[in-house]
Order: structure tokens, then sequence, then C-alpha cells
């Protein structure tokens, strides 16, 4: 009797080891029975009814997934090597277990194909510059190619661009090219301004000729404030003109009395 009850207990045991399962908040456990699905479980306890009763877990939590660097030629025939990384999720356990062998790995390599296929349809300038319209474009793709699979893609970004070293020295020196445009643009600009603040201060010293004389001192003033040990400047007839006249008129005066 004793040697019975220990039997029957250790037959308990084992049944309720094969039997129970635990799963986690954020997993689910999809059942087979005799090869036919039951359904997917889950959280919490789960019973199975051993030898019968297959089970496999899915996580249903957000998987982040780097596809490694795909050579690409582009639309412009530029050859360079993106990579880039995806966020997905299963939405649905049965069909990410059923519809595919391993969603795992089938979705990483649709995502290398779909990203060839996209950059390489793509200009170069365009995946610097438009990446969000890129990021977007195979977003699309691939949610719509992993939808009969029960995975969601949610987010899709080229996370590097390698450029060949001939290709960056020319981007270099276009880069350099359009910085010293812009450059000669401003100067154009501020010579532009400058010359008609010169016009409008000449139309005010033709209305106003002392204005000149006034300017004058004021230069003269200015380079004697630094210290300079030579000074050349040159001097205004007009200064003089006062007292030439003085002296042509005092001319005239004796020329008079004579």
């Amino acid at each position: 009797m004793p040697y019975g009850f220990i039997a029957i207990v250790v037959l308990v045991v084992l049944f309720l080891a094969n039997a129970i399962r635990i799963l986690n908040e954020y997993e689910r456990g999809v059942i087979f029975r005799l090869g036919r699905i039951i359904a997917a479980k889950g959280p919490g306890v789960i019973i199975l009814i051993p030898i019968l009763d297959k089970m496999q877990k899915v996580s249903l939590r957000l998987v982040t997934m780097d596809v490694p660097p795909q050579d690409v030629i582009t639309r412009d025939n530029v050859s360079i090597k993106v990579s880039a990384v995806i966020y997905f999720r299963v939405m649905d356990p049965v069909k990410a277990i059923v519809a595919v062998e391993n969603y795992l790995y089938a979705t990483t390599q649709l995502a290398q194909t779909t990203l060839r296929s996209v950059c390489g349809q793509a200009e170069m300038d365009e995946l610097l510059s438009a990446r969000d319209k890129v990021n977007s474009q195979l977003q699309d793709i691939l949610d719509k190619h992993t939808e009969p699979w029960g995975i969601k893609v949610t987010v899709v970004e080229l996370k590097n661009i390698d450029l060949p070293q001939e290709m960056q020295r020319a981007m270099a020196r276009q880069a350099e090219a359009e910085r010293d445009r812009r450059a000669k643009v401003i100067n154009a600009e501020a010579e532009f301004q400058a010359s008609a603040q010169l016009a409008e201060a000449a139309k005010v010293i033709e209305k106003h000729p002392v204005a000149v004389q006034l300017r004058f001192l004021q230069t003269l003033s200015e380079v004697a404030s630094e210290n300079n040990s030579t000074m050349i400047f040159p001097i205004p007839i007009d200064l003089f003109r006062p007292f030439i006249e003085i002296a042509e008129r005092r001319a005239k005066e004796l020329e008079g009395k004579e």
C-alpha cells in the first residue's frame, strides 16, 4: 500500500509538471492538440494534456532588430552601404506560428531585400536629405507584407549611410563651393548697401559743402588719437580758400590805390 501511494503521488507530480505552464503578462501560448491548433492562451496558468498537447510561446513585446549594411546602387548610380533598424511586434500569435516558419528570420530577410529595393529607387541626395520619406516608404512596404504573419511593423529608421571616399571628397568640395558662393553673395549685398549709403551721403555733401571739412577734421581727430610716430595726410584746398580770397582782395585794394 505505501508503495502504491507513492507511485500515485509520483504520477500526479509528473502529470502536473507536464500539464501546468505559467506564462508572463507579455507572453501567449499557442496550443496544438494532436497537431491541430486549439487557441492562443495566456497570460497566467495554462493546463495542458500531457502527450496530446504541445505549446509554443510567443512574446508580444516590441522587438528591435538591426538590419545589417546592404550594398545599394542608387538611381543616380552611386554605390553606397545602407543599414537600418526596425521595430515590430506580434499582434496575432496564431498567425505568427502557423503562417510562417520563423517570423523573426523572415522579417529580417524581408527588411534586407526591401531596404535594397527602396534605396535603389532613390537618388543619393534624397537618401541624405529626405530620410523621413524613405523611412515611411520602408515602413509601409514591410507592414503590408508582414500583416499576413500577424506582425505589425511600427517604425523603420535608416541607421547609417556609408559613402565612398571619392564621393565624400566631392561632397566636401561642393559644400565648400556653396559656402564661397554665399560669402560672395553676402559681400555683394554689403557693397550694394554701402554704395547706396555713399550715394545718400554724396547728396548731403552736395547740398552742404562744409560737411566735407567737418568730416576731414573728424578723421584727423581719430588718427591723432592713435599712437603713431609719423602721420601723413592730405590737406584739402578748401581749408585755405578763405585765406586765398582775403589775399586776392588785399591785392586788388593795393592795385586800386596805386
